[in-house]
């Protein structure tokens, strides 16, 4: 670790306690803005032994460059914080008596140690990777123990151990009552009421693929979203979709983007699908730091659209987004964009209207600001992350009216890479290859590794780290972008592998979900000039004093906080959910309640951002700041909803530093303008505002957005 990271450590965390907007740990007393008590804080309960001893364990993010952290195989880590006191000294006896802090999973066959603990003092325990566990302290008569033999005198276990199996009889019932299936509670005042699903006949619907070895229970499967089915028209003539072209552009050249139909064979299986001038994904756009470039998009699509151009802090007229700074382009319609480029670093770019189908049908694409000066690795691959849903006649379709999977978001079932199941990458052993990562997805967030190969993450959205750091994976949530440098040290095939922790609902409970993306073959040596760089980690200095200068800078502060509202639900979705709201894992890693959730469209799920200095949701949200404000923003995710999930929560126009994930200083500062909160949990932000104009904030979930989850601020000149 160099120097640098100390540094912005100590500026970071200094900026949190004293400010106007507090730091808030998971066990510090509760209040409504600070991350869940009862997800991320283990109240421990003395034995028999010490009845007067009281304590908390509290689940600390670990810190790192992602605001959630999960070990390679996709176990969630914790920094496990004690706060003890009451520990009855007569229990230890002999002079090398202590007590200890333990913690074990559900099945007792691992003890991992986390150190001697003492009355009155926190201590910080070591780094743990798992889902569900128990943490005990116990009375030991050699504190140097690697295993528990005194007596117990504190016990606790994690949120997740309060999983438990749904209760299949009831459901099965209920699926058996018409009545109860469309009994639900009444509309809060104000809000829309149930929808009784439609035969599928009159809507269109067929079934919704089933998640691979999961159970799901007969009513759930009966269910079908109450708005009409919808797909691009079949069109045998439309062209056949081309490769990704790689469109160099220079300053002041003018780009000609068209959104149209196309065709895509995909493992073996042709669809109507959409794409940018042809291709899929869009063309790759190559631009030199401080250009201007003219855009010129015809919509050649059967749907109004709009590009927005994901990540640039470019003139607010053409940031893309309908009823904010333009009207949707009609079908044969066309608009002029302009385009600046302030930052280097990789972009992307997508359609703002019904982002939900239009996105989902391949209308993206990348832009990489090249910055001054040549890149120190041997080549540079840029992949687009993404899925896919599919069943047995096809795209599954999307809603007409209004988006399906508004509950957890549209997770597909087969990955792509550019477009591609099964990609293919090339490397040669010794070089080192710098990946910039994009999610296109509508929901799903990766944790992405290669074994075998060496990951070192050097930049995001709009810049580069501070300090380089080796890393065994990469959590990348939708809307976000990565940049790592990887280098092969052996001939022969490395995996491009997502591999997570997915829950099983019905029956709570976690398995692991391993998918190969992609295969990268690895040939011949080769002389690289940059391997010896490789083996260091490097320190970007001016990104440094950048990141010190501006949060030294005080400014205002507002607090979003992200909840949800429910009405119409089904029976057994809204039980579901009711047994679901016990736990909320930091991350839905999958899709592993199909049919609920395909089930719940926007007219039943209603996603908010709320201001709770006033009341205010969503658009009625009515920020104003001036050019050269620093805003503190805290991200709040509401833990008392049915349903809670993570938000990546997207800044238009701006860029932001993250302070603090659940009030721990964040050590390894870059700029971003998407950043990933976790279900329950705070992210503490850091506001840059520097670019006048009318600007929007969402979750990037695309079925979120559609359901409401997007308010506008407004930035004026001085």
């Amino acid at each position: 670790m160099t120097a640098l990271r100390p540094a912005l450590l100590v500026l970071f965390g200094a900026l949190l306690p004293g400010a106007p907007l507090a730091a808030q740990r998971p066990c510090d007393p509760q209040e409504p803005r600070g991350p869940s008590h009862d997800l991320y804080c283990i109240e421990m309960v003395p034995t028999g032994f010490a009845d007067r001893a009281t304590g908390m364990a509290e689940l600390d993010w670990p810190g790192g460059p992602f605001t959630v952290a999960v070990a390679p195989d996709g176990t969630h880590r914790w920094r496990l914080r004690l706060i003890l006191a009451g520990l009855p000294d007569s229990l230890l006896r002999g002079p090398r008596a202590a007590f200890v802090a333990w913690a074990l999973p559900p099945s007792l066959d691992t003890m991992i140690r986390l150190g001697v603990v003492r009355n009155g003092s926190t201590t910080t325990a070591p780094v743990v990777a798992l889902d569900r566990f128990y943490v005990h302290v116990t009375a030991e008569p050699d504190s140097s123990a690697r295993a528990p033999t005194g007596r117990a005198v504190l016990r606790g276990e994690s949120a997740g151990n309060r999983l438990r199996p749904a209760d299949n009889y009831q459901f099965f019932l209920g699926a058996l009552d018409p009545g109860a299936q469309r009994a639900a509670p009444a509309a809060p005042s104000g809000h829309q009421g149930h929808h009784a699903p439609a035969p599928a006949d009159t809507m269109g619907w067929t079934a919704i693929p089933m998640y691979p070895g999961l159970e799901m229970l007969p009513s759930e499967m009966a269910l079908r979203p109450a708005t009409r089915a919808w797909r691009p028209p079949e069109d045998p003539t439309a062209p056949p979709a081309r490769p990704r072209e790689v469109r160099t552009l220079a300053d002041g050249d003018t780009l000609d983007l068209a959104a149209g139909v196309v065709r895509r064979t995909i493992a073996g299986r042709s669809y109507t699908m959409f794409g940018f001038n042809g291709q899929y994904p869009g063309p790759l756009l190559v631009v030199p730091k401080a250009a201007t470039v003219t855009v010129r998009f015809a919509n050649k699509l059967p749907l109004p659209s709009a590009v927005h151009w994901h990540g640039l802090r470019l003139d607010n007229k053409s940031d893309g987004v309908p009823g904010v700074t333009q009207d949707p382009v009609p079908p044969g319609g066309s608009f002029t964009y302009t385009l600046t480029f302030p930052d280097a670093g990789i972009y992307w770019y997508h359609p703002h209207v019904r982002e939900d189908l239009q996105q989902d049908l391949g209308l993206y694409g990348n832009i990489f600001v090249r910055p001054p000066g040549p890149a120190a690795v041997d080549r540079e691959e840029f992949l687009i992350l993404d899925d896919l849903l599919v069943g047995d006649d096809g795209l599954v379709p999307w809603g007409g009216e209004t988006p399906t999977h508004a509950a957890m978001g549209r997770f597909g079932n087969l990955f792509l890479v550019n477009g591609e199941p099964g990609w293919r990458g090339i490397a040669w052993t010794g070089e080192v290859v710098r990946y910039y990562l994009t999610n296109a997805s509508n929901t799903r967030t990766f944790n992405l590794s290669i074994p075998g190969a060496r990951l070192k993450l050097v930049g995001s959205d709009l810049g580069r780290y501070a300090t380089e750091q080796w890393v065994e994976s990469i959590v990348i949530a939708p809307a976000e972008r990565y940049i790592v440098d990887v280098r092969f040290d052996r001939a022969g095939s490395y995996a491009l592998i997502n591999r997570v922790r997915a829950l099983d609902h019905l029956f709570a409970r976690f398995f692991p979900e391993d998918r190969i993306l992609g295969t990268i073959d690895v040939g011949r040596p080769v002389r690289s000039r940059h391997s010896a760089r490789f083996d260091r980690l490097g320190a970007d200095t001016a990104a440094a004093a950048e990141y010190r200068s501006v949060a030294a800078q005080r400014g205002p502060v507002r607090t979003l906080e992200a909840r949800v509202e429910m009405t119409g639900l089904p029976f057994v979705t809204h039980r579901l959910m009711q047994l679901d709201s016990m736990y909320f894992n930091p991350v839905e890693w999958a899709g592993t309640m199909p049919g609920m959730n395909w089930a719940t469209t926007g007219s039943q799920a209603r996603w908010i951002l709320r201001d709770p200095e006033t009341g205010a949701e969503n658009d009625s949200i009515a920020w104003k700041f001036k050019v050269g404000d620093v805003v503190r923003l805290r991200l709040v995710g509401v833990r008392e909803v049915l349903h809670g999930m993570q938000h990546p929560i997207h800044i238009h126009g701006q860029r932001f530093l993250v302070l603090a994930v659940g009030g721990v200083p964040n050590e390894l500062p870059v700029w971003k303008d998407t950043a990933l909160l976790p279900a329950g949990g705070t992210l503490d932000l850091l506001v840059e505002m520097t670019n006048p104009g009318r600007w929007m904030v969402h979750c990037h979930i695309a079925e979120h957005l559609q359901s409401g989850m997007a308010m506008v601020f407004d930035v004026e000149r001085e």
